[in-house]
C-alpha cells in the first residue's frame, strides 16, 4: 500500500528564474504544490533527500507529507524537470491529495517466477508490453507495484489485464488500452 514520506520543505516567497537558480546553488530544488481548488504553494526541498527518494522504484506512487510552514499537506509527485546534461532535478510539481479524491497513478509492473516458466526455460523471451500500469485508486490504496506470476506460462502465452487480481480499492484506468500486459515469444535465431 501507499507510503507516507516526510519531505523537508521551506517556503519561498520570491519566485522566478533568479530565485530558482539561487535555490539550486544552495543545494535545494524549487517545487510547487497545486490542486484541490487551492492556491499553488511555492517552496524548496532538500536536493539530497529528494534525489534519494527520486531513485526509489515507487517514487510516483509515494505520498509525501510536505510541511511548507503554513500547514502539513499530502501530495504526489507529478512531474520532475531534469537538467539536459547532468540529469540533476531542476524543478518538481506536486499534486495535493485528500482522502476522498480518486487518483490516476502509474504503478510499476514486476514479473516473478521467470525460472518456473517452461516457455522461458525452452528459450522463449518475455516481451513486456506495459511497464507501468495506470490505476485509478484512492489515496490509501495506492499499490507500490503490481506482481505478475509467470509460473507455468509457455511460448505464445499472453498475460491479460482481465486475468489479474488487482489490489482492493483499485481499478484499471484504461482497461481497453492496457489489455495485453506481456507475452512469451519464440526466440529468434539467425542461421
Amino acid at each position: 500500500m501507499s507510503n507516507y514520506i516526510n519531505l523537508k520543505a521551506e517556503s519561498r516567497e520570491i519566485i522566478g528564474k533568479g530565485a530558482s537558480r539561487a535555490a539550486r546553488n544552495a543545494g535545494q530544488i524549487p517545487a510547487v504544490l497545486y490542486g484541490a481548488g487551492e492556491e499553488p504553494v511555492h517552496f524548496v526541498v532538500d536536493a539530497i533527500q529528494f534525489t534519494k527518494e527520486l531513485h526509489q522504484s515507487a517514487f510516483y506512487t509515494t505520498i509525501f507529507e510536505i510541511n511548507t510552514g503554513k500547514k502539513k499537506e499530502r501530495a504526489l509527485a507529478r512531474a520532475v524537470q531534469f537538467h539536459p546534461v547532468t540529469d540533476r532535478p531542476l524543478h518538481v510539481d506536486f499534486l495535493r491529495v485528500s482522502k476522498d479524491s480518486k487518483l490516476t497513478v502509474a504503478v510499476p509492473v514486476h514479473f516473478i517466477n521467470e525460472d518456473k516458466s517452461p516457455g522461458i526455460k525452452r528459450g522463449g523471451v518475455l516481451n513486456i508490453i506495459v511497464h507501468n500500469l495506470e490505476l485509478l485508486c484512492d489515496m490509501d490504496h495506492i499499490p507500490e507495484h503490481i506482481e505478475i506470476d509467470l509460473a507455468g506460462l509457455e511460448i505464445h502465452d499472453t498475460v491479460h489485464l482481465k486475468n489479474l487480481q488487482l489490489p482492493k480499492g483499485t481499478a484499471a484506468a484504461h482497461p481497453e488500452r492496457d489489455d495485453t500486459l506481456a507475452n512469451i515469444v519464440a526466440p529468434t535465431v539467425m542461421k
